[in-house]
């Protein structure tokens, strides 16, 4: 009854099932093993950065490019307030606001984004507390430059004059008249009376869509690798059944066409 088993047909279809299986089971493996990564690096960032606040704060130039090794870790830069602009429509403790930007220009000749802190409702630069005059020392987070679109921030344009929407080298270059760090620190304290903001993982380390895109991916390749498994089984009971009754003679014989007048 089985030796149907034996024909091309059912030849390929057992070498399609005896390579599919392994393979939904390798790319659903592989991906799991995609988020369990992704559920690490997020763990590492956290810990850094929770273990950032309480380090000993370093020299800015010694922590350049920002990575995830370097990003959340404390540095220090000198130098004089520029330029301030607002980056509205930033939430913080679950109310929106925006964060008051004010560039540092450095002995390098660089200046450096510092978000001296953040404050409720809309921005408006005469809300904005003015940066303090002369030489100063900043203490705070180093942070990445942020991509619009990514991780809640805003990728809209046509901003009033003063406000950016992205804190990036990208966004700034076309408003300021310095040279740029491709970095920004966010300060410890803030700054007259204003809110903290604290230090955020860095793009891409965290728990966001794509770590739980994986987690989803993980289950479509074993669910194909289950309906595999299901569809050769079905297939073969069907095949058993027509043999079946086929040796009792339950088979209709196909008619044949009754030719026309």
């Amino acid at each position: 009854m089985y030796r149907f088993l034996l024909t091309p047909r059912w030849w390929g279809i057992n070498v399609f099932v005896l390579l599919a299986i392994p393979f939904c089971v390798f790319m659903g493996s592989w991906q799991l093993g995609r988020f369990e990564d992704r559920v690490q690096d997020h763990r590492a960032v956290t810990e850094q950065v929770a273990a950032g606040r309480d380090e000993a704060a370093r020299p800015l130039d010694s922590m350049l490019p920002v990575d995830k090794a370097t990003a959340g870790r404390r540095v220090k830069a000198s130098g004089r307030y520029g330029e301030q602009l607002l980056v509205p429509g930033r939430e913080l403790d679950g109310k929106r606001g925006f964060y008051v930007l004010t560039l540092l220009r450095t002995g390098s000749g660089k200046a450096l984004p510092v978000v001296r802190g953040w404050l409720p409702g809309t921005a408006r630069a005469a809300e904005a507390p003015a940066p303090p005059a002369g030489q100063v020392t900043v203490t705070g987070a180093l942070q990445a430059s942020e991509t619009p679109g990514d991780n809640g921030v805003s990728a809209q344009g046509g901003l009033p004059a003063g406000q950016t929407a992205a804190i990036s080298t990208a966004s700034l270059v076309n408003l300021v008249p310095y040279r740029l760090y491709d970095a920004w620190v966010t300060l410890d304290k803030g700054d007259a009376g204003m809110k903290a903001v604290p230090a955020s993982a860095p793009s891409g380390s965290g728990l966001d869509l794509k770590a739980f895109q994986n987690l989803g991916y993980t289950g479509e390749w074993f669910v194909f690798a289950g309906f595999v498994v299901f569809m050769w089984f079905r297939l073969l009971r069907r095949e058993i059944e027509f043999q079946r009754d086929a040796a009792l003679g339950l088979v209709p014989e196909e008619q044949t066409p009754v030719p026309s007048a």
